[in-house]
């Protein structure tokens, strides 16, 4: 598959993803673009046939035939139907890129890796800061030692509430709200940086932000999280951007180091100001979207590895997890049930 034109089918709609995956991958030479929206709500059946058209893929009304047709899916349908359309993909022998989080529990989540593993397909999952610049630099330093043994880590990802799809409030289909929204990608980065396993979390949360109109979900959070050999991040991951603000939200990793210190802001490059309209936002740099999928479909044709693999990916759901337990207890500590084996 390393030379032959990639058939890339991009599932749903219902994650705002979709739409950005779709540009970079019509922007690409060297892929078929196939696109279904199964998902979406009674008063938006065009929702997908319109995007389609502006991104120049294939539309395709059945599901299946897209599963058919692709030799690569990208999954952005609703959190609780990631297991079963990643499954449906894997069984039709595609690699799969699926949008964070892997799953809403972590049996779903160990099912997703041990089908992909034991057929030999990538099993990627969307955690686009991996990309940056400025986490590929913390990682370097980490790993050449620069900050000595790592103790702990402060994590923040804050952003809008999701207001423009309904879903993210809903626990039946998002699993729950800010921390399963936003926790996972400060766990997918610490998990890049360590690579072992949570041990206990600790969690608790607030609907205070974001109280109009009512939400069903968690809209405030804060998490703490201990890792084997002593190792201690807490990750603030609170849908606390305001709707006025020029941007959606960031993120930020704070290690602290018996050596140093070293602390990343990836969404910070930005040239920022006012007009007429209000406080302004223009980012620069590279887009860590664009390289995720770049780098998706070079594992898939064998030449990368996949940065955000689904062991992280299920490390994440097993963390997410427990801080739901965590907090539904009023903030008492919780053991992380981890079940990762080698696939049979």
């Amino acid at each position: 598959m390393s030379d032959s034109m990639l058939r890339i089918g991009v599932l749903s709609a219902a994650h705002g993803h979709a739409a950005g995956y779709l540009g970079h991958l019509g922007a690409r030479r060297d892929v078929a673009v196939l696109f279904s929206d199964p998902d979406s709500a009674p008063d938006q059946l065009d929702r997908g046939a319109r995007l389609a058209e502006a991104s120049g893929a294939s539309w395709v009304e059945d599901p299946t035939e897209l599963l058919a047709g692709s030799d690569v899916v990208i999954v952005c349908s609703e959190n609780a139907r990631h297991h079963d359309d990643v499954m449906a993909a894997l069984a039709q022998g595609c690699h799969v890129l699926c949008e964070k989080p892997m799953a809403t529990t972590a049996a779903d989540a160990l099912d997703m890796w041990q089908a992909a593993s034991g057929a030999g397909l990538v099993l990627g999952v969307a955690h686009p800061v991996r990309q940056s610049a400025a986490y590929r630099h913390l990682r370097a330093r980490v790993e050449a030692g620069a900050l000595g043994s790592v103790l702990s880590l402060l994590g923040t990802n804050n952003g809008m509430l999701p207001r423009d799809r309904a879903w993210f409030t809903q626990p039946q289909w998002s699993g729950g709200g800010a921390l399963a929204d936003h926790l996972v990608h400060c766990t997918d980065l610490i998990d890049g940086l360590l690579d072992r396993p949570a041990v206990r979390v600790r969690a608790v949360t607030n609907r205070i932000l974001e109280q109009e109109p009512p939400t069903e979900v968690e809209t405030g959070g804060i998490v703490t999280i201990e890792y084997e050999q002593g190792f201690i991040a807490t990750v603030d991951c609170s849908w606390s951007q305001p709707r006025t603000a020029p941007t959606w939200g960031g993120l930020t990793l704070d290690v602290i180091g018996t050596k140093g210190r070293l602390r990343i802001d990836p969404f910070n490059l930005r040239v920022a100001g006012y007009a007429d309209g209000g406080p302004q936002w223009w980012a620069y740099g590279s887009d860590m979207d664009a390289d995720m999928i770049d780098n998706f479909v070079n594992a898939v044709r064998g030449r990368a590895s996949i940065d955000a693999d689904a062991v992280a990916g299920v490390r994440s759901v097993e963390i997410m997890a427990a801080a739901i337990e965590s907090a539904r207890s009023g903030g008492r500590a919780v053991q992380v049930q981890s079940s990762m084996s080698a696939p049979t």
